[in-house]
């Protein structure tokens, strides 16, 4: 059985969790209507839930899930997804938890471990206050974005490092000592994407194509990916931009000030430049070609 006692990676990926997971349960939240989405870090003691998506009402907020214990406990020691239709009447569990579980009146609950390097970073959940049967359509999409994060996790690692995260990397147990860059590389981020916003409501095109320009200042620098250039339009780079901001379709387009269908449309345009299986993957392919910060 996978050990859950390992320090999960905290250079090179460490910084950027925890944006990245409330990003993520920002999605599963508005895919799914759960309830309540919510999310922690894995670390020696288990999983400790610190991101939440929806009202919290009970005392889940700060609870730490000890290895083994719970469902997140066992995911992160299995190593799989799993889902119960209704935690409390559930065989299957520890039940260590139920106080907490029934104060905050959930029933149905989906967790999906986030795993790099063979190791759990994170678990994801989606949860229902009443029993549901449907989780299947649930799961999926907490799986999904587990995936999503697990390679943008990854390639964060390696770019930002130069090596990939794991026991002999820059995860903190094995690689070079450094500093860790990745508070700089959020902030990139995000001034990336706002001034791309703010080019949009600018009226004046040169002013515009000017603070566009400043924001590809922050890019890192030409690929070598191995694979054929991609070549975004100026539109499309917008959505990009945007879009990696954690933006759904309908704020996108209010951003820019154009139809909702043409965000839908430059959405898949992207995916299909990118060789992007969904949205979210491919602003994970964009970084690895350097095309977002």
């Amino acid at each position: 059985m996978p050990s859950v006692d390992a320090h999960p990676p905290t250079r090179g990926i460490g910084a950027a969790l925890p944006a990245s997971i409330g990003r993520a349960l920002a999605r599963i939240r508005r895919s799914t209507g759960s309830s309540l989405a919510f999310g922690g870090r894995v670390g020696p003691g288990g999983v400790l839930l610190e991101h939440f998506d929806g009202q919290v009402v009970g005392p889940l907020r700060g609870a730490n899930l000890e290895p083994g214990q719970g469902l997140g406990g066992q995911v992160v020691a299995q190593q799989r997804a799993l889902a119960v239709p209704d935690y409390v009447a559930n065989p299957m569990i520890t039940h260590r938890y139920d106080a907490i579980i029934r104060a905050e009146r959930l029933r149905a609950l989906a967790a999906v471990p986030v795993v790099v390097a063979r190791r759990p970073v994170a678990v994801l959940y989606a949860s229902h206050r009443t029993p549901h049967q449907g989780l299947d359509r649930v799961l999926d999409v907490v799986v999904a974005e587990a995936r999503a994060l697990e390679q943008e996790l990854a390639v964060t690692a390696a770019v930002r490092t130069g090596g990939p995260a794991g026991p002999d990397g820059p995860d903190g147990t094995g690689g070079a000592a450094g500093p860790d860059p990745d508070g700089l590389r959020v902030r990139a981020q995000d001034t990336f994407s706002e001034l791309y916003a703010l080019a949009a409501r600018i009226d004046d095109e040169q002013l515009a194509s000017a603070v566009r320009a400043a924001a590809e200042h922050l890019l890192p620098g030409p690929a070598d990916h191995g694979g054929p250039p991609v070549h975004l339009t100026r539109r499309e780079r917008d959505v990009l931009a945007l879009v990696a901001a954690g933006l759904g379709d309908r704020d996108v387009a209010a951003a820019l000030g154009v139809r909702l269908y043409t965000v839908k449309g430059h959405v898949k345009s992207l995916i299909g430049k990118l060789h992007a299986a969904n949205r979210h993957g491919a602003v994970v392919q964009a970084r690895r070609y350097r095309l977002l910060p």
